[in-house]
């Protein structure tokens, strides 16, 4: 069983962390830091599995990874699976992720989380493997996708257009000092005398 999947950068940050055991979020930091330092000393000529950290379940658990220019990919498995198995599942990630993302890179686990994630949830879910063809998962992240389009159209479609059949809405400011002009204001008086005090009411038609 998988017991996590970690990607972080050359300098240890990480990009992409799904636990599928629980751990407190102050352990889960330490088995980040504890993975990256594991796995950064390890030369490139070495093989990329070795026995888990301390925090992970030390001899009872294997981490096998790959690093790819700069995000290294680790999964934290128990015994019962298969090295080199694991390393191919981690290889058909990676290629669906480059061919979702077209040439994928640490950019786009950072600004596009949710669609990795998801890529993630068709390879692994809840710490088992439940697709190793590339070309199905990517069929069913096209779907996917093809179904949020039809929706976003649909929700477009039902936004009421406050347009008027008569010029649409670049029409209505005329309109609407149209409709100002023809109100009947009722006739105002043109001079107002109070005592020795006369004033002057302008034209207010002048105006609209």
């Amino acid at each position: 069983m998988i017991q996590a999947i970690l990607v972080f950068n050359n300098h240890g940050k990480p990009r992409l962390v799904r636990f599928y055991q629980r751990f407190p979020e102050e352990i889960q930091q330490q088995i980040i830091r504890e993975t990256f330092h594991l796995v950064l000393k390890r030369d490139d000529n070495i093989c990329n599995f070795l026995e888990g950290g301390s925090l992970i379940g030390g001899s009872d658990y294997k981490l096998i990874y790959r690093h790819y220019a700069t995000l290294y990919f680790v999964f934290c498995v128990d015994s019962s699976e298969s090295e080199l198995g694991i390393l191919d599942l981690i290889q058909v990630f990676v290629e669906t992720l480059d061919k979702c993302f077209e040439n994928v890179c640490e950019l786009d686990l950072i600004f596009h989380m949710d669609k990795v994630h998801y890529i993630l949830q068709e390879v692994v879910m809840g710490g088992m493997v439940l697709e190793t063809n590339m070309n199905e998962i990517v069929a069913q992240i096209e779907a996917q996708n093809r179904l949020e389009k039809s929706e976003m159209t649909l929700r477009v479609s039902l936004i009421p257009t406050f347009t008027s059949p008569q010029g649409g809405l670049s029409a209505a400011p005329a309109r609407a000092v149209s409709a100002v002009k023809n109100i009947n204001l009722p006739e105002m008086p043109r001079n107002i005398n109070i005592g020795d005090l006369n004033i002057k009411v302008p034209n207010l038609s002048q105006f609209v």
